[in-house]
């Protein structure tokens, strides 16, 4: 499900990418006053083909230095080769306008409205800003010291609000983008912690089983000759957890598994009956609230799997409440290197499952605490407040 998102998340940035050179096509309707003085013109042909071409080409430019500009509006740090090129698409747009005069007349100023725009989306700040300042005095300044054109006392309110509009529109492409890849990493981060979470719960399952198939599989070795029905038993037993193994691995993969904790008490009792170690229960799982009975599960699965293999223990000990669940063990204890343990947790010798454990618990609102038993084995406890 999460590698959906991260492919939705990816396909909506595609999407808005393409769909960027539309409202840069927008504006291209105000060429359409430069475009009726070229069809009125009279004077020769030539500069009317000039015309003509020149104000296409200006379309275009400005479309794909838009289009191709928009892409890095979520940039905070322009690299200089863009400001260049920026630059570079305002130089070739000038000169087009000023091919366009000789059939166009004064109307060619509507064209340092893209000018303007252009300068305030694909610029720096400041530069920007100057650009759309130069481009506010030349249409004041342009039709009163050129003869025949006609001053317009709005036209540089004109250009400076649609510079304010365009700069608007550029700071919302920017949070989008911003946002967009605040989404982006959040799908990634999910993907990651999905994968995290089937690895920890294909671990617990394929320890766990894997563990007590074993130690059956040694009993019943040992059973075959001196107890041939006992031993057909715990083969038996054998076949069943395989099957439940191979059943919970589906179910992790569909994301549908879930732990019992009466369940898990059963399977407690019965991986360590074949590892001779007596069960000790204080406690009832009616006593654990309904919302912490699954990872009260997963602790005790984790916990006895651990006495099963390393524990050499005789008796195990397991302590139920409403808030905390204890499994302590009278074996070796710990006996691992002082560098073999996991973060956040005393004498504790390392392990993927115990660290996953440690993660689960303390996702929940609670502790884990691992450390020397009152009878010199381990001690595991997760309690949960919250």
């Amino acid at each position: 499900m999460t590698d959906i998102v991260a492919t939705l998340v990816g396909e909506e940035d595609e999407r808005r990418q393409r769909r960027g050179w539309l409202f840069s096509a927008i504006w291209l309707a105000f060429l359409v006053y430069p475009l009726d003085r070229i069809r009125q013109y009279r004077g020769p042909w030539e500069w009317t083909l000039v015309g003509v071409v020149s104000l296409a080409v200006f379309a275009l430019v400005f479309v794909l230095g838009f289009r191709e500009f928009r892409r890095r509006l979520h940039e905070e740090d322009r690299r200089p080769e863009q400001t260049r090129r920026a630059w570079a698409v305002l130089v070739l747009l000038t000169v087009l306008l000023v091919l366009v005069v000789p059939a166009a007349g004064d109307s060619v100023l509507t064209g340092s409205v893209y000018i303007a725009v252009f300068g305030i989306i694909t610029l720096p700040g400041r530069a920007g800003v100057a650009v759309v300042a130069g481009v506010a005095a030349a249409v004041e300044i342009l039709p009163r010291v050129v003869d025949g054109w006609t001053p317009d006392n709005s036209a540089a309110i004109t250009v400076v609000a649609a510079a304010m509009a365009a700069w608007g529109v550029r700071t919302l492409v920017q949070r989008n983008a911003q946002l967009l890849e605040v989404r982006r990493r959040l799908a990634d981060l999910a993907v990651v912690a999905e994968r995290e979470r089937l690895a920890r719960d294909v671990h617990d399952i394929l320890g766990h089983s894997l563990t007590v198939v074993t130690v059956k599989a040694e009993l019943a070795g040992r059973l075959i000759e001196l107890d041939p029905g006992r031993a057909a038993a715990e083969i038996a037993d054998i076949e069943a957890l395989t099957r439940q193994a191979l059943a919970d691995v589906r179910s992790t993969v569909g994301g549908f598994r879930h732990l019992r904790l009466d369940e898990e008490v059963l399977g407690a009792r019965s991986a360590l009956d074949a590892a001779a170690i007596e069960l000790r229960r204080i406690g009832r799982v009616d006593d654990v609230p309904d919302h912490r009975r699954e990872l009260f599960a997963r602790v005790l699965r984790e916990a006895v799997t651990n006495v099963v293999r390393h524990s050499g223990a005789s008796t195990c000990t397991v302590d139920l409440g409403r808030d905390r669940i204890s499994v302590e063990d009278d074996g070796v204890g710990p006996v691992g290197r002082a560098d073999d343990t996991v973060p956040g947790v005393d004498h504790e010798p390392a392990g993927s499952g115990l660290s996953g454990l440690a993660d689960l618990v303390r996702d929940a609102g609670g502790t884990l605490t691992i450390a020397r038993g009152t009878r010199g084995g381990f001690r595991v406890t997760a309690e949960v407040t919250t």
